[in-house]
C-alpha cells in the first residue's frame, strides 16, 4: 500500500507562484508513474501533469503547459508541481496520484490508470 501526502497549497494572487509537494510512503515509489490532478469548485477532477518513473517523460494538460512543471526526487520519494503565472481559474484542490504499472508505463492523463491518491491540498488564486 502506498500513502501520498500533499502539501504546499495556499492563497496566492494572480500571477504568483506556488510549489506543491507530494510525499510518498512505500518501497516501490521509484517505479511509479506519478500524476497531479485538480478539482475546481463545481467541476470534475481533471488532469494537470504526469511524470515517468525516472523523470524522463512528462505530460501536461494544455491549460497548464508552459506555466506548470512537474518533477520528482526518487531518493526523497517526493514529486513536485511548480506552478507559475497562476490564474484564478487554477483555483482547485490539487491531488497527487500514483500509477503502479511499472517501469514501462508512460505518463497518462487517464484517471483510471492511477491506483493511489492523496487527500489533496487547496490552492486558491485571487484576482
Amino acid at each position: 500500500q502506498v500513502q501520498l501526502v500533499e502539501s504546499g497549497g495556499g492563497l496566492v494572487q494572480a500571477g504568483g507562484s506556488l510549489r506543491l509537494s507530494c510525499a510518498a510512503s512505500g518501497r516501490t515509489f521509484s517505479s511509479y508513474t506519478m500524476g497531479w490532478f485538480r478539482q475546481g469548485p463545481g467541476k470534475e477532477r481533471e488532469f494537470a501533469a504526469a511524470i515517468s518513473w525516472n523523470g524522463g517523460s512528462t505530460l501536461y494538460a494544455d491549460s497548464v503547459k508552459g506555466r506548470f512543471t512537474i518533477s520528482r526526487d526518487n531518493a526523497k520519494k517526493t514529486v513536485y508541481l511548480e506552478m507559475n503565472s497562476l490564474k484564478p481559474e487554477d483555483t482547485a484542490v490539487y491531488y497527487c496520484a500514483a500509477d503502479r504499472s511499472g517501469f514501462n508505463a508512460r505518463p497518462t492523463m487517464t484517471r483510471g490508470r492511477y491506483d493511489y491518491w492523496g487527500q489533496g491540498t487547496q490552492v486558491t488564486v485571487s484576482s
